[in-house]
């Protein structure tokens, strides 16, 4: 199967310096909305122990779990704070007018 564009949200729905959960198949992303209007998406469950990354603090291009403070950078997915060791998978994300859609793996 190949990768696919699917609309996940409007750009409306993520405030900036904010971060929402959506669905996509069975997978839980995080949507992120950065300075600038620069919006990122990653997987949504922290890699270090199951906790959803959206309800964390997200501040200067990192997500902090909220579980244990773990940290992602959700550009690159990198984890970045103990006790965070494998990096999250990372989505690429676009605007379309005032839709944001993800590109889906095959």
């Amino acid at each position: 199967m190949a990768e696919q564009w699917v609309r996940v949200a409007a750009t409306a729905d993520v405030a900036e310096g904010a971060a929402i959960a959506v669905k996509v198949g069975d997978r839980e992303v995080a949507l992120y909305h950065l300075p600038g209007g620069e919006f990122r998406a990653t997987d949504n469950i922290c890699t270090h122990e199951y906790s959803q990354l959206h309800d964390g603090w997200l501040e200067n291009g990192e997500i902090e779990c909220p579980l244990h403070a773990g940290k992602f950078d959700v550009r690159t997915g990198k984890a970045t704070a103990a006790p965070c060791e494998v990096d999250l998978q990372v989505f690429e994300v676009k605007v379309e007018g005032a839709d944001l859609v993800l590109k889906v793996p095959g």
